[in-house]
């Protein structure tokens, strides 16, 4: 693994400096002692192949991820922005970590041994991706390390009991990992003072072949899923797990995204295309194959390996050629999908999921691999 050496000095904006950094403590998933940096910092990872990443410490943000086709020819396949300050004001998940709760719960209400949640509101009447005030809207305090020759990214964050209707003072870390098996692989865990919710993901907009470059309704995706999550009109589970068997929802065998997304399905219409969640074909907490998504102009390859029960799968049915991203390109309608590894939707209210509760004593933990090859 190679790290590059001009990039060793995290970039510092400045302008955007509001606290400095407090004094670090031995271990940091340990300590309560405020840590904030609110500079941003971006650091760039490369494997002995050319692949490449870079991250911000904002939202834990994928900035750039640089993968090569079939012929050899990098290119950056995630949607984003050209400096880590436009994140401010841009796209609020592109390329984000995704905490407490990705996705979405019902009129942002849950209970825990019988005492009622109310959490901040963002979606309508629901709760989205952990509030306006989520892991995707804070500064994470990031380190270097380098276990055993590998270098990664690590990023920590303390969020603090009732930061957006949360109970519980959450310490969190993520780590980030560029294998020179061409792997970007994230780990992912938590601890907690009092029994809370938590579901985490990471929220990158794929484009395999090129970010800003047409749209994704080519790609072809197959999802290891038999079943998925039927939603109502807000988007919100109803508590069903289907089959998606002779449905425009069956990619058991690989469908161009495109393909059937037009279709009079009264489900892909609540989404306006496919915002859904996949129930995957393996058991839960196991590593396995989740998704294998294929360029077919570049012949890049894109395989999804996670320890998470869904995948969510949103064919960027809200970009609307408003953003404009890195060199001035136009982020079109359905310019980019996103696969995102997580729990169910609106678990805490819903029974026949599995639970998020993560109690005192317990550690949360999560990996998801993506994985890149060529046809």
């Amino acid at each position: 693994m190679m790290y590059l050496p001009l990039m060793i000095r995290p970039l510092l904006f400045a302008a955007m400096i509001a606290l400095s950094c407090s004094t670090r403590t031995a271990d940091p998933m340990t300590s309560t002692a405020p840590d904030v940096d609110r500079s941003f910092h971006v650091y760039e990872l490369q494997n002995k192949n050319g692949v490449r990443i870079k991250v911000t410490n904002f939202g834990g943000r994928i900035m750039e991820l640089w993968v090569p086709d079939r012929e050899g020819r990098f290119a950056d396949i995630v949607l984003g922005y050209d400096s880590a300050a436009q994140y401010i004001n841009g796209n609020p998940y592109f390329g984000a970590l995704i905490g407490r709760f990705a996705n979405r719960i019902a009129r942002g209400r849950f209970s825990i041994d019988g005492l009622e949640y109310q959490l901040a509101i963002k979606n309508g009447a629901h709760a989205l991706h952990g509030g306006p005030g989520g892991f995707h809207n804070v500064f994470w305090r990031s380190e270097l390390a380098e276990p055993q020759g590998t270098q990664k990214l690590e990023l920590y964050y303390l969020s603090r009991d009732g930061e957006e209707g949360y109970p519980g003072n959450l310490k969190v870390k993520v780590t980030y990992s560029l294998t020179d098996e061409n792997e970007l692989v994230l780990d992912y865990e938590a601890t907690t003072d009092q029994t809370t919710i938590i579901n985490l993901t990471q929220h990158s907009f794929f484009n395999m072949a090129g970010a800003g470059l047409g749209d994704v309704r080519d790609h072809r995706r197959q999802l290891m899923a038999d079943r998925y999550c039927p939603v109502d009109d807000g988007l919100i589970p109803t508590g069903a797990m289907a089959a998606v068997a002779g449905t425009p929802f069956d990619f058991t065998q690989p469908h161009a995204i495109g393909e059937r997304i037009g279709e009079a399905d009264p489900q892909l219409r609540a989404g306006r295309g496919y915002d859904h969640t996949f129930v995957l074909n393996k058991p839960h907490n196991e590593l396995g194959l989740a998704a294998v998504v294929t360029e077919p102009g570049s012949g890049r390859v894109m395989e999804v390996w996670t320890t998470e029960p869904g995948l969510q799968f949103y064919s960027g049915n809200f970009l609307d050629g408003s953003d404009i991203g890195k060199g001035g390109r136009v982020y079109v309608h359905r310019s980019a999908f996103c696969l995102e590894a997580q729990h169910f939707p609106d678990s805490p209210n819903q029974p026949v999921f599995p639970t998020t509760e993560l109690k005192p004593g317990e550690t949360y933990r999560q990996k998801t691999v993506y994985r890149f090859t060529n046809d």
